[in-house]
């Protein structure tokens, strides 16, 4: 395992940061570590780079324990902070060549690694550009850059899509795809759309813990979701709302309502159906359909975090 983070614990005067946070990344692998804003998920990306320490845990990467050989720990790893710090002044491959110089890449090496680590984050054409001059979505790449240029085998990534636009987004995930075969990647973010289109895997915290650690597509197939046809969606919400915790519903086009039991609740898994049929027929709701449906990745989210019935 290319990184294995242990029962990490951190607190900051009587507030708990996080309680028992578990990590771990294979080589090749992409995993998505998700989590509402405020759940610990930028203090732990802090502790795996070694910038804080955690007053509880153990951090090993690749092979090396991030405590006692910090320096060969940290030697495996490439960070890219969620605010990336740059120089507006220098050149893209200026800076480079400063960051590799520090990370120790050897005098001979470091053209052709900054090469590399520019054609991989895809800032080649702005090379000789003033990073002032950037738009924030190359600076973000420039960051992306520094990560690489030393060669790790593990990066951390933390919320390197936020403040982008559109574009920029879809820009940087095109990036982050084709990084995977060659590094682990931890990738910290709250935006489900970006887990679901670059990660194999996730890690889910809420409140310091791990909620839920699965393949993406295992926690999307976990439980039932239906689609429901009803008279009126209205009525059909304030129906659920005894089911608070136990499932999260939207309404859909169309005079639907869109029920999911995601992972966390077991009790009466299998025939939440026919409880939800059966709480809106007592309720003076007409039920046109019902559709079998996989969950959404945001439902799954919701019930892990939040576990509530979803108003419109």
């Amino acid at each position: 395992m290319l990184l294995t983070a242990e029962k990490l614990e951190k607190r900051y005067g009587a507030k708990v940061a996080l309680a028992g946070i578990d990590v771990q990344v294979a080589a090749g692998e992409v995993v998505g570590f998700l989590g509402p804003n405020g759940a610990g998920k930028s203090t732990t990306m802090r502790i795996l780079a070694g910038v804080i320490g955690a007053d509880g845990g153990r951090v090993v990467i690749d092979g090396h324990d991030l405590a006692d050989d910090p320096i060969a720990a940290k030697a495996a790893l490439g960070y890219l902070p969620e605010a990336v710090p740059l120089y507006p002044e220098l050149r893209v491959v200026e800076y480079l060549a400063f960051r590799a110089e520090l990370k120790g890449v050897l005098r001979k090496y470091r053209v052709s690694y900054i090469e590399e680590a520019m054609q991989k984050a895809r800032v080649t054409d702005v090379a000789y550009a003033p990073i002032g001059t950037l738009s924030k979505g190359y600076r973000q790449r420039v960051g992306l850059a520094d990560a690489l240029v030393a060669k790790p085998k593990l990066l951390l990534l933390d919320e390197p899509t936020a403040g982008l636009d559109p574009a920029q987004i879809v820009e940087v995930r095109e990036v982050l795809r084709g990084l995977g075969p060659e590094h682990g990647v931890l990738l910290s973010t709250h935006i489900l759309s970006e887990v679901e289109a670059v990660a194999d895997r996730a890690i889910v915290i809420d409140h310091g813990k791990v909620v839920a650690a699965a393949a993406v597509t295992e926690l999307r197939a976990a439980d039932p979701a239906f689609l429901i046809g009803v008279s009126s969606t209205d009525v059909a919400m304030a129906l659920l709302k005894p089911f608070a915790g136990r499932l999260v519903a939207t309404v859909a086009e169309g005079g639907s309502i869109r029920v999911a039991l995601v992972a966390g609740s077991v009790e009466g898994r299998d025939g939440i159906a026919e409880e939800v049929i059966a709480a809106f027929v007592g309720g003076g709701v007409g039920v046109r359909s019902v559709v079998p449906e996989r969950p959404r990745l945001e439902e799954v989210f919701l019930a892990l975090t939040r576990s509530r019935v979803e108003q419109p």
